[in-house]
């Protein structure tokens, strides 16, 4: 067997692609993670805005969270509908092509191309850091971590769809389990000492109040935590990655994922009101994510609470599998439009899109050092793939 055989697996025929198509128990792990992990830094990014209210601040999480998982069940009728309607994937891209027109069309895919390559660098960056905090030792490897992270995601992408969907199958399931386990414990608690529980561990003080709500204010805060919302859309790119009826499971999915997100916000806003949780300042030197003080408050710094955060920071970092789900087959939809190389339309060995693959982690690799090579990549793709005939108006082009 050859080198390239063990790496990424032997060549598998056209004709068996069905075979290799996913369920819906592994199409979470592979589609979800965005949004999943999303959890961990959408409530904290509303309650850091509310860090000059004080006490006060915790009493508007409720209401912002609501608003925002309304918003969320939005999405999913609308996202769902998308899915019935065009069947064959493409998301944005193909709804705003058909309905608006090509030049929107191509707007919305510049949007979610330079998003996925954002997501997979700042994923990996956000859970490399996380872990370099912890181990303060390998903070001068970070940039080598995360390197070696990207290329891992990128292996087991390439190995094919099947495989990268049991790969992350652990990490992705053990955090939605931990996470929903304190989450319970923590609700359970609650309800029993009459919405008054103690905590196991003293989250830290609440600030004195600095400020009072105001519109803007709460505007800010809940602008901020709609990023709990960020991924929702990588199902309805990827529903050629499902097996038959593919429509009907990439719903199940996405039903499935924003029913998880949904109670993790609710979970999360509830228990951080009753045991009195708030956001630390990030540039502090005490600082303390939402979910670490959370834990920490329910059920100690045991075996569960390394479990959880440990969970956390995986799905932080392998949350960049998201992008590398969808954007090889929104760049094969460009492709076959003629609008990218016709090579990003060609499947590889293992069936997968491997142009789309290995180029955001070229971009990747830049990008965890300096992000100017992405305004170059965009800058090629406007002057050389069709794209200057898209500017809306005259003079954008010049």
């Amino acid at each position: 067997m050859s080198f390239l055989d063990r790496l990424l697996g032997k060549p598998i025929a056209s004709s068996h692609e069905e075979q290799h198509k996913v369920a819906v128990w592994a199409a979470i792990p592979m589609l979800g993670l965005d949004a999943l992990g999303s959890a961990a830094y959408g409530p904290e990014a509303a309650l850091t805005l509310l860090i000059p209210l004080g006490a006060a601040g915790l009493w508007y999480v409720g209401p912002i969270s609501a608003v925002i998982i309304a918003l969320l069940v939005v999405l999913y009728l609308s996202y769902k509908q998308t899915m019935a309607a065009y069947p064959h994937g493409g998301g944005s891209y193909t709804v705003a092509k058909e309905n608006l027109g090509v030049r929107a069309g191509l707007f919305a895919a510049a949007a979610l191309l330079v998003d996925y390559v954002l997501t997979a660098a700042v994923g990996i960056s956000a859970g490399v850091g996380a872990l370099v905090s912890a181990v303060p030792g390998w903070l001068p490897y970070i940039l080598p971590i995360c390197l070696v992270v990207l290329v891992l995601i990128t292996i087991v992408n390439l190995r094919g769809i099947g495989e990268s969907g049991t790969a992350f199958a652990l990490p992705t399931y053990v955090f939605i389990f931990s996470l929903l386990g304190v989450i319970g414990v923590g609700v359970y608690r609650s309800i029993v000492t009459g919405g008054h529980p103690n905590p196991v561990v003293v989250p830290p003080p609440l600030p004195a109040a600095l400020a009072t709500a105001n519109i803007w204010l709460l505007a800010k805060s809940f602008a901020s935590g709609c990023t709990a919302m960020t991924g929702v859309e990588a199902v309805s790119n990827g529903i050629s990655i499902f097996a038959k009826p593919a429509v009907k499971r990439a719903q199940q999915t996405l039903a499935i994922i924003v029913l998880l997100l949904g109670v993790m916000l609710a979970g999360i806003a509830y228990l951080s009101n009753v045991y009195h949780i708030g956001a630390t300042d990030p540039d502090g030197k005490n600082y303390q994510s939402i979910l670490s003080q959370l834990t920490a408050a329910v059920v100690g710094r045991g075996p569960l609470y390394f479990v959880t955060i440990g969970s956390v920071l995986s799905v932080l970092a392998l949350s960049a599998n998201t992008a590398f789900a969808d954007f090889p087959r929104l760049c094969k939809l460009l492709a076959e439009d003629d609008f990218l190389p016709r090579a990003f339309a060609t499947r590889g060995r293992r069936l997968v899109y491997s142009g789309g693959d290995l180029y955001p982690r070229r971009l990747d690799r830049s990008a965890f050092d300096h992000f100017r090579w992405h305004y170059r990549s965009v800058d090629t793709a406007l002057r050389n793939w069709r794209i200057p005939r898209i500017y809306p108006f005259p003079g954008w082009d010049g």
